[in-house]
C-alpha cells in the first residue's frame, strides 16, 4: 500500500497571526491530557492482536486525584477502549461530572478499517492514504459518539502522527482541537514528522483557520535555552551530545510529562514557563503508565509510587505559581473568544 504524504514532513509554524493572545483575564492555567489506550509492548511490531485495556481499571483513583485538587483531565480515547464495553462504562463513570471530558486518539494498527499491513511506518496516521485516513476516523468518530453520546471535538493522533491531510480531515467532521503536535520534538527517522519549529503556544490551523492546535508543551532549560531549538538541533548530530549538554547544565529539552521525565526537571520547566510569562501549559500522559510493567516509564511498584508522587508535587508547584487547571470546555470557549 502507498503510503501517505507524512514522512518527512517538517510541520511549519504558525505565523504570529496565528498565535492565540489569551487576554489578561485568562491568567495561568494548565491541561491534562491523557492518551486513553490499550496496553502493547513498546518495543514489538505493532499487532492488530495486542487490544487489553485492563489498566483502565486504575483511571478512577488516578481520576479522584486529580479532581481532588480541581483537575479535570480530557481523556483521548482510541478505538479498543471505546469498544470495550467495561472500558467505556469506567470512561462514563469518570466524565459524568461534567467537567471532563472524552475525545478521540487514532491508533491506526487497531482501528478499522484494517487494510494496511501494521508497520512502523504505517503506526503514524499521516503516512496512510488520505481515504484510509479518513474512513478509520471515521470509525473512531462514530465508535465514541455511540459509546458517550454525543461526538468528540478534540483529537490526538496515536504516535504524534499527524499528517498534510489530517487537519481537512478534522475540521470536516465537526472536530474543534486538536492535540498532535509535541512542541520542539520531531519523528522523522521513525517516519513521522518534524515538529521541531513549532513551539508550545496555542495558535489557530486547519482549513480557514476554524481548528485549535494546543501543542505539548515542551520548555528548553539551561545556559543555552533562549537558541534552545537550534543547539539541540546541532547537538544532536554528534554521539551523546544531548547527553552531553544536558549533564553540563547548559541545554535540556523537557515535556511536561511524568514518562521519562523527573519531577526536578519539570518543576524547573514551569518555573521558566512562568517566568517568561507561558500562560498555557499542556501537560500529558499514557494510561497503561497508571499499571507497572505496561509503559518503559513504570515497569514496577516503585515506578508507580514515584509517578503519583510526581503528579503531587506538580499540582503543588502549579498552584504556588498561579497555573489554575482549565477544562476542555474552558479551554476551547476561551480560544474562541481571544482575538
Amino acid at each position: 500500500m502507498p503510503p501517505g504524504g507524512s514522512q518527512g514532513w517538517r510541520v511549519p509554524p504558525p505565523t504570529p497571526a496565528q498565535i492565540i493572545r489569551w487576554p489578561a483575564d485568562f491568567g495561568r492555567r494548565f491541561i491534562v491530557f491523557v492518551d486513553t489506550e490499550e496496553e502493547f509492548d513498546w518495543n514489538a511490531p505493532f499487532s492488530r492482536e495486542a487490544r487489553s485495556v485492563t489498566a483502565i481499571a486504575a483511571l478512577p483513583e488516578m481520576h479522584k486525584r486529580f479532581v481532588d485538587r480541581g483537575v479535570f483531565p480530557c481523556y483521548l480515547c482510541d478505538y479498543p477502549v471505546v469498544t470495550d464495553p467495561w472500558a467505556a462504562d469506567t470512561l462514563r463513570g469518570l466524565i459524568a461530572d461534567g467537567r471532563s471530558a472524552v475525545g478521540a486518539q487514532l491508533h491506526p494498527w487497531v482501528n478499522p478499517p484494517h487494510q494496511e499491513q501494521p508497520s512502523a511506518h504505517l503506526s503514524f496516521a499521516g503516512n496512510l492514504p488520505v481515504g484510509l485516513e479518513a474512513r478509520k476516523l471515521d470509525v473512531l468518530t462514530a465508535a465514541i459518539t455511540d459509546a458517550f453520546g454525543s461526538a468528540p471535538q478534540a483529537f490526538r493522533a496515536g504516535r504524534y502522527g499527524l499528517g498534510p491531510q489530517t487537519l481537512s480531515l478534522l475540521a470536516a467532521r465537526g472536530y474543534r482541537l486538536d492535540t498532535s503536535v509535541r512542541s520542539y520534538h520531531d519523528y522523522l527517522r521513525q517516519g513521522g514528522p518534524d515538529f521541531r519549529a513549532i513551539g508550545p503556544d496555542t495558535f489557530r490551523t486547519g482549513p480557514e483557520n476554524r481548528l485549535i492546535e494546543a501543542p505539548l508543551t515542551t520548555v528548553y532549560t539551561g545556559r543555552l535555552r533562549s537558541a534552545g531549538a537550534r543547539w539541540h538541533r546541532m547537538a544532536g548530530r554528534v554521539p551523546r551530545g544531548h547527553g552531553l549538554l544536558s549533564r553540563a547544565g547548559l541545554l535540556s529539552r523537557v515535556p511536561l510529562t511524568p514518562e521519562g521525565v523527573s519531577i526536578e526537571q519539570a518543576t524547573a520547566a514551569v518555573r521558566l514557563a512562568a517566568q517568561d510569562d507561558m500562560r498555557l501549559l499542556t501537560f500529558s500522559f499514557h494510561s497503561p503508565s497508571l499499571v507497572p510493567g505496561h509503559t518503559p516509564y513504570v515497569r514496577n511498584a516503585d515506578d508507580a509510587v514515584r509517578f503519583r508522587v510526581w503528579w503531587e508535587v506538580m499540582l503543588d508547584q502549579l498552584d504556588q505559581l498561579g497555573f489554575r487547571p482549565l477544562t476542555l470546555a474552558e479551554l476551547m470557549r476561551a480560544a474562541e473568544e481571544a482575538r
